[in-house]
C-alpha cells in the first residue's frame, strides 16, 4: 500500500498533510514531479524527479502504482487511468474518485475542455482554502484507516 502524489500541481499545504501522515501512520508517500523538488522530510516519503513532457509524471505512477494504491491529482484522464488499473483517488479538494464517479468526472471535464475551445469562460476551480484542506485531512484519514486493516 502506497500512496502516490501527482505533485506539479498539488498545494504545499496538501503535501504537509502528506509527509506527515506518512510519518505518523507508516505509509509511504511517493511525490512525483517533472520538475526539481525539495525531498520531503520523512524517512516515509520520497521524490522523484522524470523528464519534462506532457503526461511524463502520469504515466510514471500509472506504470507504478499497484491496485489498491492511492493517487492524489486533481487530473481527471489519470484519474481514470488510475482507477482502471486497481488504484484509487483523492483531489487535493477530499473529492474521491472510483469506479463509480470517475466517468461521470471524464465526461464533465471533457465537455468543459470543448467550451474552453471554444472561447467560453466555464472558470477553473475554487480558490484552495482551509476548508478543503480540511476535507482532504479527513478523506486521507478515512482513506489510511480503510486500507490498514
Amino acid at each position: 500500500m502506497k500512496i502516490w502524489v501527482d505533485a506539479d500541481a498539488t498545494p504545499n499545504a496538501i503535501k504537509e498533510i502528506l509527509v506527515k501522515a506518512s510519518w505518523k501512520r507508516e505509509i509511504d508517500v511517493v511525490f512525483v514531479a517533472n520538475r526539481w523538488m525539495e525531498k520531503p522530510k520523512s524517512s516515509r516519503a520520497s521524490a522523484v524527479v522524470v523528464s519534462a513532457g506532457a503526461d511524463v509524471a502520469d504515466d510514471h505512477i500509472v506504470e507504478e502504482l499497484e491496485a489498491g494504491d492511492l493517487v492524489i491529482s486533481a487530473d481527471i484522464p489519470l484519474a481514470a487511468r488510475v482507477v482502471e488499473k486497481g488504484g484509487e483517488v483523492l483531489t487535493p479538494y477530499g473529492r474521491e474518485l472510483d469506479e463509480e464517479n470517475v466517468r461521470e468526472a471524464l465526461s464533465l471535464r471533457d465537455f468543459q475542455q470543448e467550451l474552453r475551445d471554444q472561447g467560453v469562460q466555464a472558470g477553473g476551480p475554487p480558490p484552495f482554502s482551509e476548508s478543503h484542506k480540511q476535507t482532504f485531512a479527513n478523506a486521507l484519514d478515512r482513506w489510511i484507516t480503510k486500507a490498514k486493516r
